[in-house]
């Protein structure tokens, strides 16, 4: 079908349905391949467990050798060739590492394997053998042809798991390869990704993708088809790396023209004022508070909170017995009426710091002090452009002045915004970055260290000057900016695999995250062996100080029992900290940090050995298991300390599975104090006046299920609402992808040329579409001039086919000229070349498979068109414009979205420019390289150079998403906020005071939920016993019919066989022989009882109907009363009594719906009744007048 497009007869029309049917005939293809493997699983799954089996009772496995084997010998040392037989040893190289086979999968391994080919999550606990269990549907897949990725999150990994898996898949003939071994755009890479089996990390699949799409010839194309992939660790990559952007760019003119070395002392200057003005206000407000001035005192700890909220002295007194919840107070008092009174507490700092916005705003203090400092007025404060260019317009002079003052005033503006810009990334770096936090120093380099593993992230540098805000203030090289030509996030790209499976020790808590994006389910593996580690409740003290002096007591209690113990951090410097402790105390140990992130492997594999030492961050190590020996286990296992809590259930977990694998002893442990970062930005201060109230000394410490429960759903709530913002960010973010998809595509047609007459046919309706609709209704001879100007075509039809016209008429009409004038310009270019080509056929007669260049210009821009001589030649020349088309339309389409993504760059400096940022993990540019040279280092594309280096205005699309997913945060400044931390204070205190269990009505809710069950309970009840009854209506009009007619015997007999009371009751008086008046006696007394038996019940529903409302009003005015006694109104915050106020009318809301069910089933069943008694009635009537007409 490929070659019935490149044919010339062939019509635009059945290029369009030929392109479909491909698109859909691939679709089918890949349909019954799934349907094929499916039937293939049992026996494959079955194929590589043996392997296994062989391989690990067998020193060598002996087969008959076959090409493939002797290609394998001969670059492999695992494999002998001996005659006519291969010899597979049992043991080779695998991450620098002497390996030897000893792995055969486990049942449950069988049941992952299966959920990784359904294109679903794993979730297997550490030690499970999540690599192994890999090898079961990687093996089936392969098998197909189409490519099996494996995705890791480092490059060491990759290496190790294609050498330590290869041999079992080699040893059936399939060919593996690790595309982190070669260089990118290189043969060695191209033929790594057209092996069965392909290893490598996610940033370097999504680069060569972005690399792909800036190829201008197919044979630069590396990647294949996006078939089936499966993704290790995938919570970190799908989850936490997710919306990192993977960025290619290259420079900007004047990219070395940057102000942030030149401006560093000023900033250093102002922070260290602002650093010894929060120092002084710190001291006044202890004295002030020790002399029992609370007011005054909260105002200057407040202050010096606003100045800086991460200087470690203000954190240390404010876990001080109700100093916290002093701040808190003041705090209320100047945000209400929405901050109107803050300036009274931030006009005397020189910076303001949002530590939960991540924003920084100069106060007029600081401008006035840099414009001192630089003995110029006004220096960093932006001019009013428009207020000036207005008074300039209106001055009596001539154009070229107003033109010389209007662009003075302009570039004034552009140099102090890029001033303002610079002060304010620099004011960041200080103030909000700490080294070895969020960042190290290595190498001369400032690099970025992963909140959640500890990890550096090469390569990665935060945008918008952030970075070389950070650097020059570490004084090392600031580098150039640069601006995007590729970028995609790891979300858009792993979505476009056709299948995508992925593997890890903790997804569950995300479940609903990988739903909601990448469509995965998540399954739950059990484990091999019963998990026995004794996973402890938290321990909860005061101060970092206590904690960490706990935290080395046990360790040195449980090195002296002889366990390994394996400590998680959450940051360098808290690692190196604990390093200097041990060390006092005379404790050998390692440290695994971003510093010693090249040993991990090593350091992780020895942390199993008895009273071993590894401090490491929580997250370290996933991929490498940490194996004990018996006598460890015999002393009670691995123990695992935990110094923090993170934000994400996610991470502690991962901390945990390190112990406990595989049935091993073992037992975890997490150490908290009230200032930590969870603790602090979420609600410590009632936690706090607690342990105060229980006079806890220092030291001591507080451990209760209740309290670890209280912090998990601290974390699952900030978990939902991180979630929430990408979700959101999500959203904006498709926006993008959509319009990435259509131009790669597009671009990927350009590049073979067999849809590109589809594709320009398409465009010009586009073209003419947006032509009518812009034009419509203007004169014809206008719409002819713009026809001319716009698409340089003189229009073949006339004003009176312009007038009649419809616009659907009037785009055809367009698209018919567009599409005679490019045939035209078409066959005019082929008889130019026509000449030249032919005295080029006779003197290359004997190289007309090569490819010449021909130039081809406008006059303004040129392009070499590479076209095929013997292709030329056999088209009479049409191939030179086709190839031509080709060059230009992808040409084009990377200009324009060069040109694009560059405005986006500019807008969004302009639009962040004194906003708030978002969180540090959005802001991470990832840097590429569109290929790369050995000579120089250096890569170009369209022919302008291409360098790794940063950038300063490198604000990708999606911050600009990003900052839109948290305005709804911060319309109401910041005091919506501090009421959203408020609101995780209560939720960190929830089983302490059951603030949220008050707001919805306290223990009215209780009556409420039993009164709403009993609703229930009596309508299914009362449903069932009428359903009994259900045929009275049509007995009783066929009893009563035959007694009129006097037919008596059929319809007593009637009554015998009917179902139901009123047809027993009037079986039972026929039967009665002593006279009417004993039937009548008898029917009345029957007829009470019946009656009585239909109203049973419902006069509980009528109660019902009448307390429920009642019920709801008590219950919200209980729960108003909380909101405000728990929120003190009388301090302030109007706003932050609103939630509770909110959840207390759920109370109200809850007794109006059970009123509303009470009353419908109350009227129904009243309704039912009704009839029954009526219908009963009348078979009484009829019986009796029957009886008296017998003459009884």
């Amino acid at each position: 079908m490929k070659a019935r497009l490149e044919l010339p007869d062939t019509s635009l029309s059945d290029k369009e349905k030929i392109s479909k049917e491909i698109d859909e005939t691939v679709k089918r293809i890949d349909e019954k391949i799934e349907q094929k493997l499916d039937e293939l699983l049992p026996e494959a799954f079955a194929i590589m467990k043996d392997t296994a089996r062989r391989f690990a009772q067998n020193e060598t496995v002996e087969v008959t050798a076959n090409d493939f084997d002797r290609e394998l010998a001969a670059t492999k040392d695992f494999v002998k060739i001996e005659g006519d037989k291969a010899i597979y040893a049992t043991h080779w190289l695998a991450g620098g590492n002497d390996v030897r086979w000893d792995m055969i999968h486990y049942d449950v391994q069988l049941f992952g394997g299966v959920v990784l080919h359904k294109g679903k999550i794993a979730e297997m606990a550490t030690g499970e053998g999540k690599t192994l269990v890999a090898t079961l549907p990687v093996f089936l897949n392969a098998l197909a042809g189409k490519g099996v990725h494996m995705v890791t999150v480092n490059d060491y990994l990759a290496r190790r798991d294609s050498e330590w898996m290869g041999p079992m898949y080699q040893f059936h003939g399939l060919t593996v390869d690790c595309i982190d071994r070669h260089q990118p755009n290189s043969d060695a890479r191209r033929k790594a990704y057209m092996a069965d089996i392909t290893f490598g990390t996610n940033n370097e699949y999504g680069f060569d993708y972005l690399r792909d799409n800036m190829a201008s010839s197919p044979k630069d194309l590396v990647q294949r088809k996006h078939h089936y992939a499966i993704v290790d660790e995938v919570d970190s990559v799908l989850i936490d790396d997710a919306r990192t952007p993977l960025i290619i760019s290259g420079p900007v003119p004047k990219g070395d023209d940057q102000l942030f070395e030149q401006y560093r002392p000023a900033i250093e200057h102002l922070y260290n004022l602002q650093k010894n003005l929060v120092t002084n206000l710190l001291a006044e407000s202890r004295q002030l508070l020790g002399e029992g001035k609370n007011e005054e005192g909260g105002i200057k700890l407040y202050r010096s909170h606003k100045g800086l909220p991460k200087y470690k002295p203000l954190i240390k007194f404010l876990s001080e017995q109700g100093i916290k919840a002093q701040m808190q107070k003041t705090e209320n008092i100047y945000m209400q009426d929405n901050n109107r009174r803050m300036p009274e507490i931030t006009d005397d700092l020189y910076f303001v710091i949002d530590e939960k916005m991540n924003s920084v705003e100069l106060t007029d203090k600081g401008h006035e002090a840099l414009s001192k400092y630089f003995n110029e007025e006004g220096f960093f404060v932006l001019p009013d452009i428009g207020a000036r260019i207005a008074e300039i317009e209106k001055e009596e002079i001539t154009p070229e002045e107003k033109a010389q003052k209007r662009d003075a005033v302009i570039n004034d503006y552009a140099v102090k915004a890029e001033r303002v810009h610079t002060v304010i990334q620099l004011l960041k770096a200080y103030a909000m970055f700490e080294k070895d936090v969020e960042y190290v120093v290595m190498d001369n380099k400032v690099k970025i260290v992963d909140e959640q593993t500890g990890r550096i992230l090469d390569g990665r540098r935060y945008s918008d000057g952030l970075h070389q805000a950070i650097e020059a203030k570490e004084r090392v090289k600031v580098e150039a900016a640069t601006q995007t030509f590729a970028t995609i996030t790891l979300q858009n790209y792993f979505r476009m695999y056709h299948k995508l499976a992925g593997m890890t020790g903790t997804a569950e808590t995300e479940a609903s995250e990988f739903w909601s994006i990448y469509k995965l389910d998540v399954v739950v593996i059990p484990t091999n062996r019963k998990v026995i580690r004794d996973d402890r409740q938290d321990l909860v003290y005061k101060t970092k100080r206590e904690k960490y002096n706990a935290v080395i007591e046990e360790i040195v209690k449980l090195v002296e029992q002889g366990r390994p113990v394996l400590v998680g951090t959450t940051s360098v410097e808290i690692s190196e900290l604990l390093s200097r402790m041990l060390k006092l105390r005379g404790i050998k140990h390692n440290v695994l940090n971003a510093k010693q992130h090249q040993l991990e492997a090593q350091i992780v594999a020895e942390a199993g050995r008895s009273g071993q030492v590894t401090i490491a961050t929580n997250m370290a190590g996933r991929g490498t298991d940490i194996k004990l020996t018996p006598e460890v286990k015999q002393a009670g296992g691995l123990a695992i300390i935990g110094t923090e809590r993170h934000e994400s259930r996610r991470v502690d977990r991962q901390l945990r599975g390190r112990a406990g694998r595989q049935g091993d002893p073992g037992s975890s442990q997490f150490f908290v104090s009230l200032e930590d970062d969870l603790m602090r930005l979420f609600g410590s201060g009632r936690i706090a006046s607690m342990m105060d109230r229980m006079g806890l000394k220092e030291g001591e410490v507080i451990q209760a299920g209740l309290m670890t429960k209280a912090i998990e759903r601290a974390q699952k709530k900030v978990e939902e609402n991180n979630f929430g913002i990408r979700k959101r960010l999500l959203e904006y973010d498709d926006v993008m992808n959509s319009q990435r998809e259509v131009i790669y595509t597009r671009r990927r047609h350009a590049l073979y040329g067999e849809r590109i007459e589809i594709d320009l046919n398409n465009i010009m309706y586009d073209f003419a579409t947006t032509f009518v609709e812009n034009h419509e209704g203007v004169e014809f001879d206008d719409f002819r001039i713009e026809m001319i100007r716009e698409a340089a075509i003189q229009p073949s039809f006339d004003e009176a086919a312009y007038e009649k016209a419809k616009p659907r008429e009037l785009i055809e009409l367009i698209v018919a000229d567009l599409q005679a004038a490019y045939t035209r310009r078409m066959k005019a270019i082929a008889d130019m070349v026509r000449p030249v080509m032919v005295r080029v056929y006779e003197d290359r007669k004997d190289q007309l498979d090569t490819n010449i260049y021909f130039p081809i210009t406008d006059g303004h821009l040129g392009y070499n068109v590479p076209v095929n001589l013997q292709r030329c030649k056999d088209s009479d020349g049409e191939e030179i414009f086709k190839v031509f088309s080709k060059v230009v339309m992808f040409t084009t389409i990377d200009d324009a979205w060069r040109e694009h993504l560059r405005e986006m760059d500019d807008e969004l400096v302009a639009a962040l420019d004194g906003a708030a940022n978002p969180s540090s993990d959005h802001w991470l540019t990832v840097r590429g390289t569109a290929s790369k040279s050995s000579s120089n280092q250096e890569s170009t594309f369209a022919g302008t150079p291409v360098t790794d280096a940063p950038d300063n205005k490198e604000i990708t699309h999606w911050l600009k998403y990003h900052q839109a997913a948290y305005q709804n945060a911060t319309d109401m400044g910041s005091t919506a906020v501090n009421t959203h931390e408020r609101h995780f204070d209560e939720i960190i205190d929830g089983d302490l005071q059951e603030v949220m269990y008050f707001h919805k009505g306290g223990l009215v809710m209780w009556p409420l939920l039993f009164c709403s069950i009993a609703v229930i309970a009596i309508a299914i009840e009362r449903f069932l016993f009428y359903k009994t009854e259900d045929s009275g209506q049509v007995f009783a009009a066929n009893y009563c019919s035959l007694l009129r007619e006097d037919n008596k015997a059929e319809a007593f007999k009637l009554a015998e066989e009917s179902k139901g009371e009123c047809a027993k009751i009037v079986a039972d008086a026929a039967k009665i022989t002593d006279g009417r008046e004993q039937q009548k006696a008898f029917l009345e007394s029957q007829a009470g009882i019946f009656i009585a038996k239909l109203k049973n019940k419902l006069d509980y529903l009528a109660i019902i109907v009448t307390m429920s409302p009642l019920l709801g009003l008590l219950g919200t005015i209980v729960g108003m009363i909380g909101a405000f006694s728990i929120f003190n109104l009388e301090s302030g915050a109007p706003i932050a009594i609103t939630g509770g106020i909110g959840e207390a009318l759920i109370a109200t809301a809850t007794g109006l719906c059970v009123a509303i069910l009470s009353l419908c089933a109350h009227s129904y069943f009243a309704h039912r009744m009704d009839n029954m008694i009526t219908d009963m009635e009348q078979c009484f009537s009829a019986l009796l007048e029957a009886e008296t007409r017998s003459g009884k």
